[in-house]
């Protein structure tokens, strides 16, 4: 653990979000659309997604859709009463991010290690 001259602990946080270059000022593609996919995938349903996370359905409806709407492709298909599901492109768009997070981390832990002689405190 890295402890500074005023006790302060230093932990590692890395955040990753993609935006279309300038042409649009939505929330872009990150943790939190990720975490709604995730919750699709497992859930089947954008509304068990959503309460899972303790947001309103219309809210993760509206983020969802502004991302769409900022790089042009479908994330998920939603059939009424039926769920959701992540469509193929929005799969392979999701994919991509994970393992540039995966990789921005890496890199991240790798740098904190060389000055600082250890590995990291996790982010809760």
């Amino acid at each position: 653990m890295i402890v500074n001259a005023q006790g302060d602990q230093y932990i590692l946080k890395t955040r990753l979000t993609l935006r279309r270059d300038g042409r649009y000022e939505g929330h872009g593609f990150g943790r939190g659309i990720a975490q709604l996919l995730d919750g699709i995938d497992r859930y089947g349903s954008l509304n068990m997604a959503a309460k899972e996370m303790e947001m309103a359905y219309s809210k993760a409806w509206r983020i969802i859709k502004q991302a769409e709407e900022e790089f042009g492709l479908q994330l998920i298909s939603r059939d009424g009463a039926h769920g959701s599901t992540i469509t193929e492109e929005g799969r392979a768009f999701y994919n991509h991010y994970l393992e540039m997070v995966a990789a921005a981390e890496k890199a991240a832990q790798d740098v904190f290690e060389r000055y600082y002689g250890q590995k990291p405190t996790p982010a809760e």
